[in-house]
């Protein structure tokens, strides 16, 4: 069943960009069903899911790749990987519909997504290091064609700092790979074998060093403070579904290695880097909500909120080295909020950026100082924003709120003094209701005159986004019970 879902998508991108004379009504669609298909079969996954148990996957598939190595083609999901691949397939469902009246080169792009598509679910379900590594590259590959072919502005630009800066990260990631199979005994790239062993036991300096390359290459991915220079202006010059997809998938890439590679195989570094860890995810908390409120374009403006929101990750995950401030619970319960932060920022940061695509689709501006009366002309557009704003900011009875109360629970129970991370929230609340009051109060003037509402196409890829936010806010029990017995063994992993 994994398999499939990684691999349709792939098929039908190697379908639509050999065959040319495909229309382009046909290509669209055509992108619109086969992401159907995967979350259908992604649903069916979820429905006949049930807990493997500590250090066990279920749907686990393995055949030998490299054997050379020992590196096989090893997939599997848990309740940490499961949650994340549904996200995938319902934004990258969401994208092809908002796309559909896309006019640029709509075949070339539709096959880049389902590429795209392909590489990050195969990346959640990966079991093996080499086999996320390739899946890990290949999205850099994806997004920075979408960004440069289907951008706007300095879209090229942005697309090779993008590039460059993320290629780097993979490098020092591979070096951090490379450490874990030399010391393990017999070599092997295999997840599930490597944090049941943890090589590098006992070895304080060799596993620091390790762990500082995986880090590094996973922190410019995510990107936390100061790694996330490349992160506004590819989101300022990126499509707004590449936004999506970035923002959504691509950025949780780097969160998700923390708990499924940095934690459970090299426990006793990530006890000793857990403080500076958490120091990073503090001052990106911080920092990301402070930037973004001195914005006036409303793309950058969410862009540095990512940096806030992934910081809250950072800070959880960290706390759960914490092992001797606090007892375990707490720290499962951090680390269960970074998780549901990761599905909560991907679905409502996604819908948030698909919004800022109708700015651009109507004014060719994001700049927020270029609006203003919108509530009047365009009703529908102002509730999905506002929702989006509220959502994002944490408001209880939406899923930001389930995951940043869980993380600030056991956060603060861990350490106190991250406490500090707080005043992000109340930030984060002025920026938005100030992108609100700018955007859709007052008079009408500037590029409002003429803005249209939205339509069904739009309305239909951003709003099941926000009504799940919606859901997972009201009847989060679903979700937690398969994220919480994954969240518990991975901290006792760490514990160890």
């Amino acid at each position: 069943m994994l398999s499939l879902i990684v691999f349709l998508p792939l098929a039908a991108a190697a379908v639509l960009a050999f065959w040319t004379r495909l229309g382009d009504k046909t290509a669209r669609w055509s992108w619109v069903v086969v992401s159907a298909v995967v979350l259908g079969l992604v649903v069916a996954t979820w429905i006949g899911y049930s807990d493997p148990g500590p250090g066990r996957l279920a749907f686990e598939e393995q055949i030998p790749w490299i054997p050379g190595v020992n590196s096989s083609y090893h997939v599997g999901v848990d309740g940490l990987a499961l949650p994340l691949v549904a996200m995938t397939a319902i934004i990258f469902l969401a994208c092809s519909v908002y796309d559909l009246s896309a006019q640029r080169r709509p075949r070339v792009r539709a096959a880049l997504f389902l590429l795209l598509e392909s590489v990050s679910l195969g990346l959640f379900v990966s079991a093996d290091l080499i086999l996320f590594f390739v899946f890990f590259d290949l999205s850099i590959v994806g997004m920075y064609f979408v960004i440069a072919g289907w951008g706007h502005g300095n879209a090229a630009r942005s697309a090779l700092k993008f590039f460059l800066y993320t290629f780097l990260g993979s490098l020092a990631l591979l070096a951090g790979f490379i450490g874990l199979y030399v010391a393990s005994d017999p070599h092997t790239f295999d997840m599930v074998r490597l944090a049941a062993t943890t090589p590098l036991a006992g070895n304080g300096l060799a596993g620091g060093a390790v762990l500082g390359a995986i880090l590094l290459g996973l922190a410019v991915k995510t990107p936390t403070f100061p790694f996330h220079t490349w992160l506004p202006p590819a989101h300022t010059d990126a499509p707004a579904s590449g936004s999506a997809v970035l923002a959504g998938v691509l950025l949780k890439m780097g969160t998700y290695g923390f708990v499924r590679i940095a934690m459970p195989m090299l426990p006793g570094a990530w006890r000793s880097w857990a403080w500076v860890i958490v120091a990073v995810g503090v001052v990106s908390v911080l920092y990301g909500a402070l930037v973004a409120l001195a914005q006036s374009n409303f793309k950058r403006m969410v862009a540095y909120t990512s940096v806030n929101h992934m910081g809250y990750i950072a800070m959880a995950v960290g706390v759960a080295g914490l092992v001797s401030a606090t007892d375990a619970q707490a720290r499962s319960v951090a680390v269960t909020g970074a998780v549901t932060q990761m599905v909560s920022h991907g679905l409502v940061t996604g819908a948030l950026f698909l919004v800022a695509g109708v700015l651009q689709d109507r004014g060719a501006s994001y700049d927020l100082d270029a609006y203003g009366g919108l509530a009047g002309p365009a009703p529908r557009y102002a509730a999905v924003f506002a929702v989006g704003a509220f959502a994002s900011l944490g408001l209880p009875g939406l899923s930001g709120f389930i995951a940043e109360f869980q993380i600030f629970a056991g956060s603060i129970a861990a350490a106190p003094a991250t406490a500090i991370s707080l005043i992000g929230i109340v930030i984060t609340a002025a920026l938005f209701l100030k992108a609100l009051q700018r955007l859709f109060t007052g008079r009408m003037c500037g590029l409002s005159d003429g803005f249209t509402d939205l339509r069904p196409a739009e309305l239909w890829s951003v709003g099941p986004l926000l009504v799940l936010s919606l859901a997972i806010g009201v009847f989060p029990r679903p979700l937690l019970d398969v994220i919480e017995p994954a969240a518990k063994a991975a901290v006792d992993l760490v514990g160890r």
